[in-house]
């Protein structure tokens, strides 16, 4: 390929690297997520959840990128499994609050297997893993500041 085009090769483009590497790791959660019936966005919520336990749908919709047509019918399902409760806000009912259930609760001991097997499956040094998290984080901050 002409060098007027290198910024066209694939093994040049910043996108391609972190589309598969998130395919690869999303595919590693696939098993361990089944295990506890929950999807990777159904994951993402519960996670939300068990650290903040209660929110509402905006608060998870900026916090895990995801817009309202994705995260409604996902709510629906956690919970139709009786891991969350929806209520409308007394005082604005458009806002819907996400409560967590104690069954959803008590699923967080369950779901500690997690991060620790995927931990075991990339062999990252603890400053190659910082640096890598540090460097995804600046690029979601940069977009959410535009936002």
């Amino acid at each position: 390929m002409d060098d007027k085009y290198a910024s066209l090769r694939l093994k040049n483009q910043l996108c391609f690297p972190l589309y598969a590497v998130s395919n690869l790791i999303t595919r590693k959660y696939k098993p361990l997520l089944d295990q506890l019936d929950l999807t990777y966005t159904q994951y993402i919520v519960m996670m939300v959840l068990w650290e903040e336990k209660q929110v509402n749908e905006k608060f998870l919709c900026e916090t895990l990128c995801l817009k309202s047509n994705t995260i409604t019918p996902l709510l629906k399902k956690l919970q139709a499994k009786g891991y969350i409760e929806k209520t409308k806000d007394s005082s604005d009912e458009r806002n819907v609050i996400i409560t967590l259930t104690e069954v959803g609760d008590s699923l967080k001991d369950r779901a500690l297997l997690v991060p620790e097997s995927i931990a075991q499956e990339y062999h990252l040094a603890p400053e190659e893993a910082e640096a890598l998290y540090k460097t995804l984080y600046k690029i979601l901050d940069q977009e959410n500041e535009r936002s």
